[in-house]
């Protein structure tokens, strides 16, 4: 499958345009569709409407249903997949605001119990001390200021003992110097207190470690329900299962390889000591 951007926002449009003709065309009233696919009319006539992005599975469902064939499941599922998948820009974002950014971050960290990281070059804001946030900032635009007190806001959903964290790190992500040697110290020092809390997992991939897969971009996992992928221009947002089965598989096989626990813990004192 391959989009580009611009397609994201029309694909949620074309599809319910698309289930709304082929229910048409098979001479089916909603609610006898509905039915057909043990759902409630309201909520076929929401997919219809564009007022709510049916899932793949969904979409399977109207298809078989509707009797649809080959070639044209073929091209629905394409698009549902693709309505599935959103595209946030950075530079849009900055528009709008890293305010607003971080409130949605927030959302999404308060609605999910299990939350998995991969971070390959980075330290992600959640684990990040005062002085590494605002280094991290030092590229955008405008007064980072607000930005840097919501960042330090969202690191109390760790406390939250409800919801299970497992943060992957490479050994670059960790020692990536993006402060000063002094404060480099004081963050890896934060990630192993962090370590020790009873729901925080963090796993350390030192560079040498063996691994069939490359890691190609920070991605983070939502349970089982939603993945973004992040890039220097912006994100996908990933709601389709098939492809969070995808991450979760990459994710397991990173996790396989890390050093949890107190081999990861003497792993980070190393080169905290290294930075002092």
């Amino acid at each position: 499958m391959t989009f580009d951007p611009e397609q994201l926002g029309q694909s949620r449009t074309d599809l319910a345009e698309t289930l709304r003709e082929l229910r048409k065309r098979a001479g089916l009233t909603g609610d006898r569709l509905a039915r057909r696919c043990n759902m409630s009319q309201s909520q076929i006539s929401k997919f219809e409407t564009g007022k709510k992005t049916p899932k793949l599975v969904d979409v399977e469902r109207i298809l078989r249903a509707l009797d649809a064939p080959a070639e044209i499941v073929g091209e629905v599922t394409a698009l549902a997949r693709i309505a599935n998948t959103e595209w946030q820009d950075k530079r849009a974002s900055r528009r709008r605001g890293m305010e607003k950014r971080q409130a949605e971050l927030a959302s999404l960290e308060g609605e999910a119990t299990e939350l998995r990281y991969f971070l390959p070059a980075m330290i992600t804001g959640l684990l990040a001390t005062p002085e590494y946030v605002r280094a991290s900032l030092t590229h955008t635009p405008g007064n980072s200021s607000n930005t840097v007190a919501r960042k330090l806001e969202r690191q109390a959903v760790l406390y939250d003992a409800s919801k299970a964290f497992t943060f992957l790190l490479t050994e670059q992500a960790v020692r990536w110097a993006i402060a000063p040697p002094s404060a480099m110290a004081v963050q890896i020092d934060r990630l192993v207190s962090l370590s020790h809390l009873p729901n925080i997992r963090i796993g350390i991939l030192p560079v040498g470690t063996e691994m069939a897969r490359g890691p190609m971009n920070t991605f983070t996992i939502y349970d089982n329900r939603l993945a973004t992928v992040e890039n220097f221009t912006g994100r996908m947002i990933f709601r389709d299962s098939r492809d969070i089965s995808e991450y979760l598989i990459v994710f397991s096989l990173f996790e396989q390889c890390a050093y949890f626990g107190d081999e990861a813990r003497e792993l980070m004192k190393q080169w905290a000591n290294s930075y002092r």
